[in-house]
């Protein structure tokens, strides 16, 4: 039987997980305007969000901060919310 990662761990996974999932640095994310018009969200602005956290965390841990766990299920969150809004709009496939 596996224990479970403490929470720094978690959260690092959680983080590498997001990175290779969402497309935060491909430039096709980043248009915005006249071509996207039958957009549900702004995926721009929702992938911008999860990089200023995913940015954030990684710096914060690096410093020595632990998350705790109300933080790691948030941010967790917040990356299924956007990775569904991306397959809605057509931008990542559905699994």
């Amino acid at each position: 039987m596996s224990t479970k990662p403490d929470l720094k761990t978690a959260m690092q996974q959680l983080l590498v997980e997001v990175k290779a999932t969402l497309p935060l640095y491909e430039p096709a994310t980043f248009v915005c305007g006249i071509t996207n018009t039958d957009c549900q969200g702004c995926p721009k602005k929702l992938l911008e969000m999860v990089d200023a956290e995913v940015s954030f965390w990684e710096h914060a841990i690096k410093n020595g901060r632990i998350p705790k766990f109300d933080e790691l299920r948030r941010f967790g969150k917040l990356c299924l919310s956007v990775k569904r809004s991306l397959i809605r709009n057509k931008i990542l496939a559905a699994d």
